[in-house]
């Protein structure tokens, strides 16, 4: 198999003290990002299951679809610095394996903002998000507790609407009347 010279420097490559032409670490390069993923966290694949793209609406979210995209760009700085120091206070030192192993999670960084900005515009309560996202309540928990402070580094202040959901019937009804679709099995949720 040939690798051409320009797949060769796209690697990130990076060089050892000693000898550094024949000692060096391959790190794995970003995976490209696609149109239809652009806005979601490069390191976190989409999770099989419900498309929960219908929750990022100017409605729901406050913001335009440019807007969305540039915050979760914004995030996805900011998030990944948190996880890494996350990791590095629970290994209690550096890393030792190349990143992108382990355990993915089950939210994209797209489904973490949503949560997030969810909860503190329209104060629902955390078993309607538990259902919306299919994760438990601890999980919500600490997505909020990890995301609102990036929103606050990054300068997005999510302003409470006044208006609250207590189930999905609500907030599906809601986002029809806004001019958003959401998937069926949302409408008929309890």
């Amino acid at each position: 198999m040939q690798i051409s010279d320009r797949q060769l420097d796209a690697l990130a490559v990076t060089r050892h003290a000693w000898h550094g032409d024949w000692n060096y670490t391959l790190d794995p390069a970003p995976p490209q990002r696609s149109t239809d993923d652009a806005s979601r966290d490069p390191a976190t694949p989409r999770p099989e299951g419900r498309d929960r793209s219908w929750l990022h609406a100017r409605a729901l979210t406050g913001l335009t679809p440019a807007q969305w995209e540039s915050l979760i760009e914004q995030l996805s700085v900011v998030r990944h610095a948190q996880r890494e120091a996350q990791l590095h206070d629970r290994r209690g030192g550096a890393r030792r394996v190349a990143s992108g192993t382990g355990r993915r999670s089950a939210l994209t960084l797209d489904d973490r903002a949503a949560i997030t900005l969810l909860a503190l515009r329209f104060s629902m309560p955390k078993p309607v998000l538990e259902e919306l996202f299919e994760v438990t309540r601890t999980t919500v928990n600490n997505v909020i507790r990890q995301t609102r402070p990036l929103l606050d580094l990054v300068g997005h202040a999510a302003k409470p609407t006044g208006v609250r959901f207590n189930s999905l019937a609500e907030l599906a009804r809601f986002a029809a009347d806004a001019g958003t679709s959401p998937p069926p099995k949302t409408k008929s949720s309890r």
